[in-house]
């Protein structure tokens, strides 16, 4: 005798819901009345249609292509991933703004811009990570060092300021070179020091290392700055170096003035400057400049300094209004407060001192430290808009290869945005909406591609008269390409990027990576 079959379900259960097949239609209830939605995964669509512009951009300066094949990346297996499509695939995650390695998981979708850059496919975040790991760590750094340098190193002939600063990005977890050291935002959270060096005013990075978080300090720096200044001809180096109160100390200037390299330096507020505060302030004779700021020059011998320099007092008028003003003191159990009368007849002043070994005039030297505060710009563009501050791994190797691709992205970018509008630099929180954010859907009929981009930014219809004529230069520029070489074109292509600055480029050696960089 043959038992029916056990019921699994218990008695009140209801019973499983039919199951339908992933791609059918989904009726939806709208406002608008019934919506019928449904997936089409085998579409060829892209979330940032624009980009064709900047592969073009790529191709023609040839940037793409030599720093995917000077790559030191070499798989053994058939099975692995291209070099190609491991590269490819985190630069397009570079530009869109991405701070994770999990956030590469948005685009493995992507079949157009893939396809464009001359990729089979996108990889996977753990594909990428793997591939970062096996470029052996001295080969990996001169390759990204010799593509950071060619990216600049025709504006190098042009009178130029180095920029030099430290930035500290926190670390949330066991990282290797994650230590406590100078952080005022997150006191005794450990974290990375990025030792970086900068073109000024044109925003573009020469270098950047990464070193733990208790390396903050300008002593860290230096080296760095002396390999850079030391690989340069003599026709390429910067008029001077600048840099923060951090930068002003004996060890620092005396190495620069026995190289012969001019410096521009803040000095911190000691026993002994403010003391030289006092005395100028007493004996008057300032230089106005520019509303309320005044100058003046003076000489300085620090107790750790070996000589005498000269500094220039900086000081700026405050406004108070007739504040009433009060003064706290007295034990902290126990406060006390005074008012200051008849304060509508006091000045209150803001004082700092400069060092430097320029011989210009105190208006200029005030001037172009004023205009060290667009360094700072620099910084909060990158760490919080392009990712430095994210792409985290165990592994301090890792970051020092990613710090520099997301710097050679962004060099790479600001370039190509500036081709577009030359007359104003847009960050990437207003450049990637306009210039890069768009819905593309890729067709192809007989052997013609055709991409039809959807873009909802408001300014679009204007920016698409300026795509038009940038389209325009690279015909032209195409037409004449195989009379020039690469680097003549890269320098025409970065003669059209300063256009507003009007500079005109003249030839220079070839575009090789200095012996000592």
């Amino acid at each position: 005798m043959v038992l029916p079959p056990k019921n699994t379900h218990p008695k009140d259960e209801p019973p499983f819901s039919e199951q339908k097949a992933i791609n059918q239609p989904l009726e939806i209830d709208t406002y608008d009345g019934k919506l019928h939605v449904e997936w089409d995964p085998n579409a060829s669509v892209t979330p940032i249609g624009q980009l064709p512009f900047f592969i073009q951009f790529l191709k023609l300066g040839n940037r793409f292509g030599p720093w995917v094949d000077d790559c030191p990346l070499d798989y053994q297996s058939n099975n692995a991933p291209k070099k190609i499509n491991v590269l490819g695939s985190l630069m397009l995650s570079i530009l869109s703004g991405h701070t994770r390695y999990s956030h590469l998981t948005s685009l493995l979708c992507d079949r157009v811009n893939s396809r464009l850059l001359g990729m089979s496919k996108m990889v996977s975040p753990d594909s990428a990570l793997r591939g970062l790991r096996k470029i052996e760590e001295v080969k990996g750094i001169d390759w990204m060092r010799k593509h950071l340098y060619s990216s600049y190193s025709p504006l190098l002939q042009i009178p130029w300021i180095l920029d030099v600063d430290v930035t500290v990005k926190p670390i949330y977890g066991h990282q290797q070179g994650a230590k406590i050291g100078y952080n005022p935002h997150k006191p005794g959270r450990p974290s990375h020091a990025y030792h970086t060096y900068m073109m000024a005013n044109l925003r573009l990075v020469l270098e950047v290392e990464i070193q733990p978080g208790n390396q903050t300090h300008s002593n860290h720096s230096l080296p760095g700055l002396i390999r850079i200044l030391d690989s340069l001809a003599p026709q390429q180096r910067p008029q001077f170096s600048r840099g923060d109160c951090d930068w002003g100390t004996d060890n620092v200037m005396s190495q620069m003035e026995q190289k012969g390299y001019d410096y521009l330096f803040k000095v911190k507020k000691s026993k002994y400057v403010k003391q030289l505060i006092e005395k100028h302030h007493i004996l008057g004779e300032w230089t106005k400049f520019n509303y309320d700021w005044e100058g003046k020059d003076a000489q300085l011998q620090l107790q750790g300094w070996k000589s005498s320099r000269r500094v220039v007092i900086v000081r700026r008028r405050l406004a108070h209004k007739n504040a009433l003003l009060g003064v706290e003191f007295g034990q902290p159990e126990q406060q006390s407060l005074a008012f200051v009368e008849e304060a509508e007849d006091i000045k209150l002043y803001e004082y700092s001192v400069l060092v430097t070994s320029l011989d210009d005039e105190v208006v200029s030297i005030i001037q172009h430290y004023r205009d060290r505060a667009d360094c700072e710009n620099v910084f909060d563009e990158i760490k919080n808009q392009w990712g430095w501050g994210g792409y985290t791994t165990h592994d301090l190797k890792r970051c020092q290869f990613i710090s520099r691709m997301i710097a050679l992205v962004y060099n790479w970018w600001n370039l190509f945005v500036r081709m577009i509008n030359p007359g104003h630099h847009y960050e990437a929180i207003t450049s990637r909406p306009l210039l890069l954010s768009s819905i593309g859907r890729l067709t192809e009929s007989g052997r013609q591609k055709r991409l039809v981009i959807s873009s909802s930014h408001g300014k679009i219809r204007k920016f698409q008269e300026r795509y038009q004529q940038l389209n325009q230069f690279f015909i032209d520029l195409k037409q004449n390409a195989e009379q020039l070489t690469s680097q003549e074109i890269w320098w025409r292509i970065l003669e059209k990027a300063m256009e507003a600055f009007s500079i005109k480029l003249t030839p220079d050696p070839p575009n090789d990576l200095p012996a000592l960089i």
